[in-house]
């Protein structure tokens, strides 16, 4: 049967697409305005290099914990909580004085982003069938590529000035979440009334430590989500370190610093087109491993493209097929598999997710550091962008070796006694 959901679930998940472009706005407002923070504070690069990797940092220690407590809130309270936190934590971004007074707001930006990052695969798995939940966190994912790519190309050259530089450019930014925190408060709740979700929801979810355990448990031992963690981990591992260094990589390759960032934005930008149709085609076809698998040979070959390409064209057609598949293609999928899994579904959504960014952002914080390391050891990006090739193959391998969601339920219902 077609459920189709009532139009105030796309009015909701609009809204909260746009409060992920306002978390990951935020999140790279300071890597925007990075050298004249680190002129005025006095930071050393170590200290710079901390700060700007604090909010992934943040995810390793508490995405289960996040994740427990989302699934239990609900993800209407935990998008306007962690929206409210980010807001002001970005406000007292703009009052430090040294490296630990702004790496504390920072890193609690990072607590406010996990209720986001996690409250939206909730807020799918509530407002829409499981065989939707493809499309439907494209949507979302939309939005938090737009806002990356957005303040790069808005912050330091035109808004900061108007404004009077970074501390009141961060003022007035976390100003405007807080705003928008309060936005989603009272439109959620009225348009929360007005539909019914699609799964029931769980009563026996408290805050007792024997619910939190057992649903711990259930998570940490499900074999398919072991498999989307080991590609959310490869995926994180790759898009952090070649995100990091990419305009590095490419000005060693002889492009200029000009066309090294043109490059570097299209490879941002090129996501969407990858957020946009693999979701879709999947939900179309109705299969995930198929295209877990061809993202991540393409993002393979684009990666050891990188290695051998002699021009721009090349170059560029490899940054393609690196942002629109595996960067791109997986991110929403990834996000969709655990609320189509028997075992987890709706109900274990969040703590789902927690656990795949538990794992995910040591790889997200490993990769930049290993190509650093390896290129001090070698002198060169090469051996670098053939283990990022590799993991790019690992993820290809994981979805091979998937279960179709649909397969693992019907082989769960088998299983059950019959009267």
């Amino acid at each position: 049967m077609d459920r189709r959901p009532p139009s105030e679930s796309y009015v909701l998940l609009g809204l909260a697409s746009a409060g992920y472009f306002l978390f990951t706005f935020t999140w790279f407002s300071l890597a925007a305005f990075l050298p004249p923070v680190i002129e005025e504070l006095g930071l050393t690069s170590t200290q710079a290099g901390i700060v700007s990797g604090a909010i992934q940092l943040s995810y390793i220690p508490l995405s289960l914990v996040s994740g427990l407590v989302i699934d239990r809130l609900g993800s209407r309270s935990a998008l306007g909580a962690g929206l409210f936190v980010i807001g002001a934590a970005h406000v007292v971004r703009g009052l430090p004085t040294g490296f630990v007074t702004i790496l504390l707001p920072t890193l609690l930006i990072g607590v406010g982003g996990m209720a986001v990052t996690f409250g939206l695969p909730k807020l799918v798995s509530e407002l829409f069938p499981p065989e939707r939940s493809g499309t439907m966190s494209s949507v979302y994912m939309i939005g938090a590529t737009l806002g990356s790519a957005t303040v790069f190309a808005v912050a330091r050259p035109l808004i900061g000035p108007f404004v009077g530089g970074w501390r009141p450019f961060f003022w007035y930014t976390g100003a405007v979440v807080v705003g928008f925190a309060a936005v989603w408060t009272v439109a959620s709740w009225y348009l929360w009334g007005r539909i019914d979700e699609f799964p029931a929801q769980a009563d026996d979810q408290t805050f007792s430590l024997a619910s939190m355990r057992e649903d711990l448990v259930s998570v940490v031992t499900h074999y398919g989500l072991f498999l989307v963690v080991i590609v959310a981990t490869l995926r994180l591992f790759i898009t952090h370190g070649l995100s990091s260094w990419l305009p590095t990589i490419l000005e060693a390759r002889g492009v200029t610093p000009t066309l090294a960032g043109t490059l570097t934005s299209l490879f941002i930008l090129v996501r969407v087109l990858g957020i946009v149709s693999v979701p879709v085609l999947s939900d179309r076809f109705s299969t995930r491993r198929l295209p877990i698998v061809a993202c991540g040979l393409a993002g393979t070959l684009g990666l050891l493209g990188l290695v051998v390409a002699g021009g721009v064209w090349t170059l560029t057609l490899s940054l393609v097929l690196i942002g629109t598949f595996v960067i791109g293609g997986l991110s929403p999928l990834v996000r969709a598999l655990p609320i189509e899994m028997a075992g987890i579904g709706p109900r274990l959504t969040a703590v789902a997710t927690g656990l795949m960014f538990t794992f995910g952002e040591v790889g997200g914080f490993a990769g930049p550091f290993l190509i650093g390391a390896l290129r001090d050891l070698t002198g060169a990006f090469a051996p670098s962008l053939v283990v990022l090739a590799v993991a790019s193959l690992g993820t290809a391998v994981a979805g091979y070796f998937m279960d179709e969601p649909a397969e693992a339920e019907y082989a769960e219902s088998a299983a059950e006694p019959t009267d």
